[in-house]
């Protein structure tokens, strides 16, 4: 597979559109951002899908669906059921430097409570309910101020455009992260 990197008028560079519909459409990927937007960076979950979106759109690409909402239900193992790849984007609390890309699977901290499910946890539900098992990644953007306020500190919007300007080129050509749910490295 080739990408063709183009200058364009302003100095950046542009994909290939033909190349980028090609390599998007032969998978189902649905890219699912969880937080409260009401309390700053808690929101960099949803504003990660909100962006990805949009850039998908833009490119026109297809095989993607984006949803985004204040946490993990139990209804989401149906969402992630019929896909190929699943990323859930969450703002993190880690001592990582501005975001970690990590495989998700049945095992992987199974938790629910009557408020939230864990990615875990899902993955775990769709395997029992559905027999299926869609390689699942949980994108996690280091956050630094949980008030209630909106917007994202300034920080915590740095470590959104870095996790974007990667997760991009991994989508371009998800085959990597379905083929063998192998952790991915940047």
């Amino acid at each position: 597979m080739w990408l063709i990197f183009l200058p364009s008028f302003s100095g950046s560079y542009y994909l290939d559109k033909v190349k980028m519909e090609t390599q998007s459409a032969k998978f189902r990927v649905l890219i699912y951002g969880y937080g409260n937007p009401g309390r700053q960076d808690d929101g960099l979950g949803n504003a990660f899908v909100e962006k990805i979106e949009a850039w998908a759109v833009e490119n026109n690409l297809s095989g993607f669906e984006f949803d985004s909402n204040y946490q993990l239900n139990i209804e989401d193992a149906s969402a992630i059921a019929d896909k190929d790849l699943v990323i859930f984007a969450d703002a993190s609390t880690e001592e990582i430097e501005n975001f970690l890309l990590t495989r998700v699977d049945a095992e992987t901290a199974v938790t629910f409570t009557t408020h939230a499910a864990s990615p875990g946890y899902i993955v775990k539900l769709c395997e029992e309910l559905y027999g299926k098992k869609p390689a699942v990644f949980l994108l996690h953007i280091k956050g630094y101020s949980w008030e209630f306020q909106e917007g994202l500190t300034a920080k915590a919007a740095e470590n959104l455009t870095c996790a974007i300007a990667k997760m991009k080129i991994k989508l371009l050509d998800p085959r990597s992260m379905i083929e063998g749910h192998s952790p991915v490295n940047f």
